[in-house]
C-alpha cells in the first residue's frame, strides 16, 4: 500500500481541533471515581513458566465496575530491590496470550504489567480470559460497535477504564516502584496507553506506537481496514445513527487525551498504515501537553515512511528501550 495519507511535512504540522464534548472532564473523572471505589488488587499467583531468569504471577484486579480483569506480572527472578513498572496494552482482537510471549520490559529490567483485554481475545494470538459482562448493548458483534450509541455503553468506556485502574493495581504489587510508572502501547493498546497519559496525572512516561482511537473522525473517512472499518460497516447497515456514533466516539479521541497529558511522550508511526492513519498519531503528537498546565513534556515521534502499520517495529522498540531510561532518571 502507498503512502495514502497526508504527506510528511503536513504531518508534521497537523493540529486539527478535537470535536471535545462540553463534559469530556467530568465525564471521565465520573467514571473513575466510581472504580476508584473499590481495591484494585484481587489475587496475585506464582505461576510456572519455565523461563528461569523470569519470575511471573497470574494477577487479578478489579476495573471498571469492580469487573474482574486478568493480567501476567512479571519481574527479573532474584531482584528484590522496587523496580519501575510498566504496564503493557496490546492490540485489538488480542488476549493477554502466554507469559513467555512479551519479555521485551522484563528482560530491560522492569517490572512488567500485561493487561489483558476484556471482552476480546478471539481474534489473534494466544486468547484471553477476561469476558466483558457489559457486552450486551446494541452495537455489533465487534468490540468497537458494541454500545457504540451511547457513551455510558460503549467497550472503550470500559477498556480505558481497566487500563487506569491497571496501574493502580500494579502500584499495589510488591516490588514495584509506585513513583515510577510507566503506560506502553501498540496499536489499540497505543490508544490506550495514551488515553491513561492523559487520565494520570502522575505517570512517568507513555511510549505509543501507531496508535487507535486518534484522528478518529478523519479515519473514518480515510480506511475501512480494522476497527474503523467495523464502525462504517455499523454505520452502513444503521443508517442516521451518525450524531449518535460521532458523540460517543469523542469521549473517546486520543487526540483529547493527549492534550491533557503530563509525562514525557515517545511515539511512532507508520506512514502508510491504513490500519492507524499516521495523521490521528501526528495529531496527537502535535497537540500532546498543551493542557497540562504550563509544563511542556518532552516528546518525540518517529515516522516511518514505508512501513504500514507494524510501524517500525524492532526498530522502534529499539529507540524505546534507549528513550525510556532518560526518562526515569531525568
Amino acid at each position: 500500500m502507498p503512502a495514502f495519507d497526508l504527506p510528511l511535512p503536513e504531518l508534521e504540522h497537523h493540529r486539527p481541533e478535537p470535536a471535545e464534548p462540553a463534559d469530556f472532564d467530568a465525564f471521565w473523572s465520573g467514571t473513575l471515581k466510581e472504580a476508584d471505589q473499590r481495591d484494585p488488587l484481587v489475587s496475585a499467583h506464582p505461576v510456572e513458566t519455565g523461563l528461569r531468569l523470569t519470575e511471573t504471577w497470574d494477577v487479578t484486579f478489579r476495573g471498571f465496575a469492580g469487573d474482574p480483569v486478568r493480567a501476567w506480572f512479571s519481574r527479573p527472578s532474584g531482584v528484590r530491590k522496587p523496580l519501575p513498572a510498566v504496564v503493557e496494552y496490546i492490540g485489538y482482537g488480542r488476549g493477554r496470550g502466554l507469559p513467555h510471549e512479551r519479555l521485551t520490559w522484563v528482560n530491560a529490567g522492569y517490572a512488567h504489567l500485561l493487561m489483558d483485554n476484556r471482552g476480546q481475545g478471539d481474534q489473534y494470538g494466544d486468547g484471553g480470559v477476561t469476558p466483558d459482562p457489559h457486552a450486551a448493548a446494541p452495537g455489533g458483534p465487534g468490540p468497537a460497535v458494541r454500545g457504540l450509541l451511547s457513551p455510558l455503553d460503549y467497550h472503550y468506556r470500559r477498556l480505558i477504564t481497566d487500563a487506569v485502574r491497571a496501574v493502580t493495581a500494579v502500584r499495589a504489587l510488591p516490588g514495584v516502584d509506585p513513583a515510577r510508572t510507566v503506560a506502553v502501547g501498540n496499536s489499540q493498546g497505543g490508544g490506550l496507553a495514551l488515553a491513561v497519559a492523559g487520565l494520570v496525572p502522575d505517570l512517568t512516561a507513555v511510549l505509543v506506537t501507531a496508535p487507535l482511537l486518534c484522528g478518529i473522525r478523519r479515519a473514518l473517512d480515510l480506511t475501512d481496514a480494522g476497527p474503523y472499518g467495523e464502525i462504517a460497516a455499523y454505520l452502513s447497515v444503521h443508517r442516521g445513527v451518525e450524531e449518535a456514533a460521532y458523540r460517543t466516539l469523542s469521549y473517546m479521541e486520543g487526540v483529547s487525551f493527549a492534550r491533557r497529558a503530563h509525562a514525557p511522550a515517545h511515539f511512532g508511526t507508520g506512514l502508510r498504515d491504513t490500519v492507524c492513519p499516521p495523521s490521528g498519531a501526528y495529531a496527537a503528537f502535535n497537540r500532546y501537553g498543551e493542557l497540562s498546565g504550563g509544563v511542556d513534556p518532552r516528546k518525540e515521534i518517529h515516522a516511518y515512511p514505508f512501513n504500514g502499520h507494524e510501524g517500525g517495529e524492532g526498530e522502534q522498540v529499539r529507540r524505546q528501550l534507549q528513550w525510556l531510561p532518560q526518562q526515569l532518571t531525568g
